[in-house]
């Protein structure tokens, strides 16, 4: 054989070698390993799309249990309780039924004080028709004494809260004393009443000044 027979056959040879180790893998440990079962083989799903439906439904019923917890709580306030901000008629027959009163149980004339009274005993309970009948026999003294008259008007009475059987209000009036051979004079009076609903009608069991 001929030497350039012979480099021409060497040439060939280092290009099969070289083309040998281009096919081989660089490394062994290079290769992905599928032995946890986390690899997307052929044929096979991938699981996480079952994980993140799971998870979406858990916020859900979370999300759903918070919101109906909210809304029973909103429900079950004090303000819902109020009727005074959802019952107009009541809120009027109550604010009705105490002006009324007030008027009624406040105004006396010398000659009048009776029917003051017999009307406390049907419009009062409790503490209120107790301080009352307490303090009654001075105003039918001084009225008689000094010849005393006096008128209430309700100017302005506002129901703070109201429930089915009880109801509070805030309550401004004006009194006008007249005596006998005197100018007539007017004073205010601001009063915090309790009442409660008995056998159909609203009666007052408390009342302050403030």
């Amino acid at each position: 054989m001929s030497e350039r027979t012979m480099l021409e056959s060497k040439a060939v040879e280092d290009r099969v070698d070289n083309d040998s180790e281009w096919d081989r893998p660089d490394d062994p440990e290079s290769t992905p390993d599928c032995s946890d079962g986390t690899a997307e083989g052929p044929g096979r799903r991938p699981r996480w799309p079952r994980l993140l439906g799971a998870v979406v439904a858990l916020a859900l019923l979370a999300t759903g249990g918070y919101l109906f917890a909210a809304g029973q709580q909103l429900r079950d306030t004090p303000a819902t309780a109020n009727l005074a901000l959802t019952d107009t008629e009541a809120t009027t027959r109550v604010t009705g039924d105490v002006s009324n009163a007030l008027g009624r149980i406040f105004s006396y004339g010398p000659d009048a004080t009776g029917l003051a009274k017999e009307t406390a005993q049907q419009v009062l309970a409790g503490k209120a028709l107790q301080q009352y009948a307490a303090l009654f026999g001075q105003v039918e003294k001084q009225a008689a004494d000094q010849k005393l008259t006096l008128t209430t008007h309700v100017v302005r009475a506002g129901v703070t809260r109201l429930s089915g059987t009880g109801a509070h209000l805030l309550v401004f009036l004006d009194q006008v004393y007249e005596r006998r051979g005197r100018p007539a004079t007017t004073a205010s009076a601001q009063l915090s009443v309790t009442a409660e609903l008995r056998d159909g009608h609203w009666r007052i069991v408390e009342i302050s000044s403030i």
